[in-house]
């Protein structure tokens, strides 16, 4: 039997697909926004002893899509909800999950508190930025990937794979064996601890004519069209760049559509905004795999 489905505001038209996949209806929710900020939230539909999930990802507003996602938990549990699955397309405070100086504060440890307080069961979310973070919770995690359906775009001719930092070798080394060992290379960077400034120096590996950039993420576009740029310096005619997560930080859409990337494929894990669409952006949707785990 599938469970009721219920959404948050911050991704309504993934929650929408995943229920057309599942021929079901989204489930009513009440939210109700106060002037100063505040949310107010209502479960409509009863759930008493029923298994539930709610889709929402916590992307920009990292912190309110997070506050209204524990505010739906608990009016679930409080509505007496048997099981809360929170799929989280895109985890914000991902990259705050240990401390980089003194006297910071791990977020994500803090944000991984609250959805186990507030009553999640079970969390279900995509290509996160280090395969540690499951360990953090105390419930289960299930880790799916766009990379399949990333590898199904993939013309092997001519073509190679790029990781655009050493921390996305495991990720790279994937999509090549889904690709049946495509070859692939890195680009090396340098970063200023204390500025955050990321360099673009090198190339490790053979650069074919067509250079394939994934990654997890695109926020500024900086570090993606940095590396893009290295790559066409040193031989690549074309480099499309791929990532599941379409943060979209202001400007990256001017960034990406003003760079020598040819082609920019993500994933709706994130909802872009019409003013962060841009011509070279091709938009692929995760809600299958969403709904495949849904009725697992």
């Amino acid at each position: 039997m599938v469970p009721k489905i219920f959404s948050g505001s911050a991704n309504r038209p993934l929650a929408e697909k995943v229920c057309q996949l599942l021929e079901v209806k989204l489930s009513p929710l009440e939210i109700h926004v106060f002037p100063d900020g505040e949310k107010r939230v209502r479960v409509v539909d009863r759930v008493l002893d029923q298994q539930c999930v709610v889709i929402q990802s916590t992307s920009i507003p990292a912190a309110d899509n997070y506050m209204e996602l524990f505010f739906i938990i608990d009016a679930l549990k409080r509505s007496g909800a048997k099981s809360v699955t929170a799929v989280i397309p895109y985890l914000g405070y991902q990259r705050q999950d240990h401390i980089f100086k003194d006297g910071e504060a791990v977020s994500l440890d803090v944000v991984v508190k609250a959805l186990e307080a507030a009553g999640a069961t079970k969390i279900i979310t995509f290509d996160l930025h280090t395969i540690k973070i499951p360990e953090l919770f105390n419930i289960p995690v299930t880790h799916l990937s766009a990379l399949p359906l990333f590898a199904s775009k993939i013309d092997k001719a001519g073509a190679v794979l790029i990781s655009p930092d050493m921390g996305g070798i495991r990720r790279i080394k994937i999509i090549s064996e889904l690709l049946g060992n495509m070859p692939y290379a890195t680009v090396a960077k340098d970063r200023d601890l204390d500025s955050g400034e990321v360099a673009a120096t090198k190339i490790e590996g053979e650069v074919s004519k067509i250079a394939i950039i994934v990654d997890d993420m695109i926020s500024s576009g900086k570090t993606i069209t940095m590396g893009a740029k290295l790559l066409k310096e040193n031989g690549a005619e074309e480099v499309i760049a791929m990532a599941t997560h379409a943060v979209f930080s202001e400007g990256a859409a001017k960034v990406l559509q003003d760079s020598v990337i040819s082609k920019v494929i993500v994933t709706d894990s994130i909802e872009i905004a019409e003013d962060k669409k841009f011509e070279k952006l091709e938009i692929v949707s995760i809600a299958g795999e969403i709904a495949k785990e849904i009725k697992a």
